[in-house]
């Protein structure tokens, strides 16, 4: 066990865990067909439940009994002011980085988007075009990122094949980088949890422990969402396989922060909590809710919700 370490060891142990379970979910991609649309949405509703309920047991719950002894009965005060700058900072990110969800991008559109545009292309290469122009037109620059993949599209040596494959293959570096950048604030959670061990009675090492483990078991379909769309494509399994677990690996980098942080600023503790809250519930309802219901199993994936809100409930409650 971690409990004698100092906290951002604890920390670092704790989200090397949940780079793990990333790989573990990408590593699906060698069993799985490359179409098991119902498969991961059924995985992003569970991970949109787990997280919902550990952003409220694990760092809203402390966050306000922080916030009481200082604030009194304006202790809501720094709690909202930190949940509305975590759910800002997704929203900055997805603004400021490439995003599939800003694109209206669908997880597993490259799937059909590629299989059914390779047939009709030989039969009719104009519709190529057209579609590649009108992908242009959807798919605006919000970086210097996206201008370098649109202007590498567009200076391509003009044959249909190879600009189809310059849209889709900006598409994939759309999906990596957006469950990238969500990795940050939820390894930033981790780090926040074991950074508060001791600030409250609620603040415990099973508080954290168990909010890591949350985070791990919705990193799962993470990694699945990044390699089974890259093996759809024509990649490599083991290629698929590396992609999908490299997703993840920001997050230890993200918890030692967050636990340093947390340990030399101690009155930032609410703040932080509640950030690291805001930011994985904007994730939840902006990205794991939108993607689970786009492919016709809403109703799936919304009772694999409940059994995850459920199980990380009873985990927090029982446990903790």
């Amino acid at each position: 066990m971690i409990v004698g370490y100092p906290p951002v060891l604890q920390a670092l142990f704790a989200s090397l865990f949940t780079w793990f379970v990333t790989a573990l979910g990408a590593a699906l991609v060698f069993i799985l067909p490359s179409n098991s649309k119902k498969i991961l949405d059924v995985s992003l509703g569970f991970a949109a439940g787990v997280m919902v309920a550990a952003s409220f047991w694990s760092l809203l719950a402390p966050a306000i009994e922080i916030a009481e002894t200082k604030f009194e009965q304006w202790a809501f005060l720094p709690v909202a002011i930190g949940f509305a700058i975590g759910a800002g900072f997704v929203e900055l990110s997805d603004h400021l980085i490439p995003s599939c969800v800003n694109t209206e991008i669908s997880i597993l559109n490259v799937l059909t988007d590629h299989s059914s545009h390779s047939d009709t292309n030989k039969r009719n290469p104009n519709i190529v075009q057209n579609d590649t122009a009108s992908n242009q037109r959807m798919i605006e620059p919000h970086s210097l990122g996206d201008q370098m993949a649109t202007t590498t599209m567009t200076n391509s040596r003009g044959d249909p094949d190879s600009q189809s494959y310059s849209v889709s293959w900006r598409r994939l570096m759309l999906l990596i980088t957006a469950v990238t950048v969500h990795n940050i604030p939820e390894g930033m959670a981790v780090g926040v949890g074991f950074g508060s061990i001791g600030a409250t009675k609620s603040a415990t090492f099973e508080k954290a422990f168990n909010l890591a483990l949350g985070i791990g078991l919705q990193n799962f379909p993470e990694g699945l969402a990044v390699s089974l769309p890259l093996a759809g494509f024509g990649y490599p399994k083991w290629k698929a396989f590396f992609y999908g677990q490299l997703s993840g690996m920001v997050e230890p980098i993200a918890a030692v922060l967050g636990a340093g942080l947390v340990i030399l600023m101690e009155p930032v503790l609410p703040y932080a909590l509640s950030f690291a809250a805001g930011a994985m519930m904007y994730v939840v309802f902006d990205s794991l809710i939108h993607e689970a219901g786009r492919n016709g199993n809403e109703k799936l994936a919304s009772a694999s919700a409940i059994f995850g809100f459920c199980l990380m409930m009873s985990m927090d409650v029982g446990l903790g």
